[in-house]
């Protein structure tokens, strides 16, 4: 079968570009790439995706990076997508020399394309410039983070402020930890504990409060 063989040369060699596969697979490179559609890849988001390691292989760190060498792999896919998700994902932003480290890879010039695009947002900060999620919401918890003011500040957006109360009305039981895990997942924000803890402070809340019915 195409698929053992396919397992078996990547189990030799964990990461091959498509050509020397097919020409060790005995297939054409259209047929070995179906195979590896059907058995599921990853293509590297270094070396222009050249690179092809099977969706089994990657041990990813918490952001979603594996390398392998010097080639390196994402679960967003390509290097586009993952500085993308690098930076919504991030608390207060990041540097092209701070994404650069992380990728290791130079991403000056596709971080300006994106911003180009409108796909992500930038400050500048001293001779650098810190790139910043698209979405307003997450935007302004980065850029309240980034210049290091309470998170119970004024600028903490309305719309967050009542999903997270929401969220404390569902489930009062929860500690802030996990309302702010709940809240940051219907979101795709960056929410930490201090912050909710914080927004309780503000409006004078605590947490028996919100109970209006006790759960059984």
């Amino acid at each position: 079968m195409p698929q053992e063989k396919l397992v078996s040369l990547f189990s030799q060699q964990p990461c091959w570009m498509i050509k020397p596969l097919a020409t060790a697979m005995g297939y054409s490179v259209p047929s070995t790439r179906r195979f590896l559609g059907e058995t599921g890849y990853y293509s590297s988001f270094t070396h222009n995706g050249k690179w092809y390691t099977l969706q089994t292989i990657p041990h990813f760190d918490k952001d979603g990076i594996w390398f392998f060498d010097v080639i390196g792999f994402s679960r967003a896919g390509s290097l586009t997508n993952t500085l993308i998700n690098l930076i919504v994902r991030s608390r207060a932003g990041m540097t092209a020399e701070q994404l650069g480290i992380k990728l290791r890879s130079r991403c000056h010039s596709v971080l300006v394309q994106l911003y180009r695009q409108h796909k992500i947002q930038r400050q500048k900060q001293g001779r650098s410039y810190i790139y910043l999620a698209m979405n307003p919401s997450t935007q302004a918890l980065q850029l309240q983070a980034l210049e290091g003011k309470s998170v119970s500040s004024p600028k903490l957006p309305a719309e967050i402020a009542v999903l997270i109360l929401a969220e404390f009305i569902r489930h009062p039981d929860f500690s802030f930890e996990e309302l702010a895990k709940a809240t940051a997942r219907q979101r795709r924000i960056v929410l930490g504990a201090n912050q909710i803890e914080d927004l309780f402070a503000q409006h004078g809340l605590k947490k028996t409060t919100l109970i209006a019915v006790p759960r059984p």
